[in-house]
């Protein structure tokens, strides 16, 4: 690997499955499946909508022609559709890689229909059951990986979400989020613990793309992407941030480069907010190893699967 890893360190992916979540056009899951696509993968676009998940395979045919894209449906803040999606992702057969990519930041208050607020459902409860349903396929693969988007905001957390999930209390957005990137970073730091522990051949791996100018925040704040507000807060993100395509190079390096699990990536830069990727450090609340077994048995209590099995 050269001193500043660049997606030209990727290498020929060709025979290689990766689903990514979250592909919407011109997103952090977008780069991540067009950067995989044109280095031979075939990739699995998992999103909420038909229109969305065909918007972005389109766009990367366009760009990589031959590219190899199959379509997944799934809503990972309802459980149901997950499972759903698990069962549908048995036709891909064995599967080298998944990039828990999807998320949303600091909405409104909203419950799902599993009960639960939605942040902590989109952003850890989906992906940690999608990740313990495909695992066996993951597992087939003989050296699988499982990349997962945390965020610089899990420094903001102030105690990691360890009560019931299903009981209301007081909200805020930032600190919810804050907590659901914490999340992130505890569910893979206990996974691979587990996965080494059952020997399974699968590996789990962490990644943030910095200040990446994205939609993100703006559909977060304002539930749409339309209109003049959008737009105005769009233009500001983007001022301030590198391009989706540069942020969603630490996601590429964590799920490509000869790295260990618990392996954390993030950009090089002053703040870690730009620049090339690199291993970078975690909070000691996302290292508290009694954090990290609580949340994962909260996690297996609330979606109702307990995993891994040795």
């Amino acid at each position: 690997m050269s001193a500043a890893w660049t997606p030209a360190d990727i290498g020929d992916l060709t025979g290689r499955t990766a689903v990514v979540t979250g592909p919407t056009l011109g997103g952090l899951g977008f780069h991540t499946a067009l950067e995989l696509a044109r280095h031979g993968a075939r990739v699995v676009l998992a999103g909420r909508t038909p229109d969305k998940i065909d918007a972005a395979a389109d766009a990367i045919a366009a760009e990589v022609p031959g590219a190899t894209t199959d379509a997944l449906v799934v809503d990972l803040a309802d459980l149901g559709s997950v499972r759903v999606a698990g069962e549908a992702a048995a036709r891909f057969g064995a599967l080298d890689l998944l990039v828990n990519n999807a998320g949303i930041m600091a909405p409104p208050l909203r419950r799902t229909a599993d009960g639960l607020e939605s942040q902590m459902a989109t952003n850890h409860f989906g992906p940690f059951l999608l990740t313990g349903l495909l695992l066996e396929q993951l597992a087939a693969s003989g050296d699988g990986r499982v990349v997962t988007l945390s965020s610089q905001m899990h420094r903001v957390a102030r105690s990691a979400p360890l009560g019931d999930p299903r009981t209301p209390r007081r909200y805020s957005r930032w600190h919810v989020y804050g907590q659901t990137k914490l999340a992130n970073l505890l569910f893979t730091f206990e996974l691979d613990r587990r996965l080494r522990r059952a020997g399974t051949p699968v590996r789990a791996l962490a990644a943030h793309p910095g200040l990446a100018g994205t939609h993100l925040a703006v559909n977060g704040q304002l539930g749409t992407t339309r209109g003049r507000r959008a737009a105005i807060m769009d233009g500001a993100v983007k001022l301030v941030s590198q391009s989706a395509e540069a942020g969603a190079r630490p996601t590429l390096m964590a799920a490509t480069a000869d790295l260990p699990g618990a392996t954390y990536v993030g950009p090089s830069g002053p703040g870690e907010a730009s620049g090339p990727p690199r291993i970078v450090g975690a909070s000691g609340l996302a290292r508290d190893e009694v954090a990290q077994r609580r949340l994962w048995e909260i996690s297996e209590t609330t979606v109702g699967l307990s995993w891994p099995q040795p």
